[in-house]
């Protein structure tokens, strides 16, 4: 699904979380959610495990990845079996990039890279939550095939987010 015409920084690296990333990867989210006005209560702006995403991801059948190039971390996004969700369903969680890191394909590859995960996990659906004012992530879910809900799945805690999506795989 990776458009040609984008262009990934050639040394790009997808990889696992580590410990050093957190603090890196708590202000990409942060950041990004204010950038957008969407740094309010009811968010992952205000959840405490955005400080410890690495040991959050340590919970069996979840996975968070990092991209990096030259060094520097450009984003990231993971899957992770949500409290509530059925057995066959992981969510989409934390997806975020630099603003230089956006509009080079670099969201796709990332969701691609967690879709994957996904099946090899098991899972037969993927759900997210998320917010009208990241609208430009919106159109590239709806390309991924992801369809609205009219409810939230599952127990995330994030009541400030209005928006509900399912893919099936």
């Amino acid at each position: 699904m990776t458009d040609p015409t984008f262009h990934l920084p050639s040394d790009l690296k997808i990889r696992t979380i580590q410990p050093s990333n957190n603090g890196q990867l708590a202000i990409i989210i942060r950041n990004t959610l204010a950038e957008f006005g969407a740094n309010r209560p009811g968010t992952v702006y205000f959840d405490s495990s955005t400080d410890a995403l690495s040991e959050l991801f340590l919970m069996p059948r979840s996975a968070y990845f990092v991209a990096e190039s030259e060094g520097k971390i450009l984003g990231g996004g993971g899957i992770f079996p949500t409290e509530g969700l059925p057995e066959v369903t992981c969510e989409l969680v934390k997806m975020y990039l630099l603003p230089e890191a956006r509009g080079i394909g670099l969201g796709r590859t990332l969701i691609e890279h967690c879709l994957q995960t996904a099946r090899d996990n098991g899972f037969q659906q993927v759900y997210l939550e998320t917010l009208t004012e990241l609208h430009l992530a919106l159109k590239i879910y709806e390309k991924f095939g992801f369809e609205y809900l009219p409810a939230p799945l599952g127990n995330t805690k994030h009541f400030g987010c209005g928006l509900w999506m399912l893919k099936k795989l």
